[in-house]
């Protein structure tokens, strides 16, 4: 069986059609523009915004990545 890879699956979206990358890379950046204005008002450069169980890591103001909040989920079985 022929492993796919996060980056050859993304471009097979983006590329058949399937999903609108741009459109979403928008929302994605839209949706944390709240967080990002509150670190710049703060001087802070590099951050994670928290929300729904991810954590989107933000660094001179570019989203590196997105985990899971590993914090969120220990609240929840309280």
């Amino acid at each position: 069986m022929i492993h796919v890879t996060d980056h050859a699956l993304v471009r097979f979206l983006e590329r058949s059609g399937a999903l609108d990358v741009e459109q979403l890379r928008r929302m994605i950046s839209s949706s944390l523009e709240r967080g990002r204005k509150a670190a710049e008002r703060a001087g802070v450069a590099e951050f994670a915004i928290c929300v729904d169980g991810l954590r989107y890591v933000v660094e001179d103001s570019t989203l590196v990545t997105v985990i899971a909040d590993d914090r969120d989920r220990r609240r929840r079985r309280r």
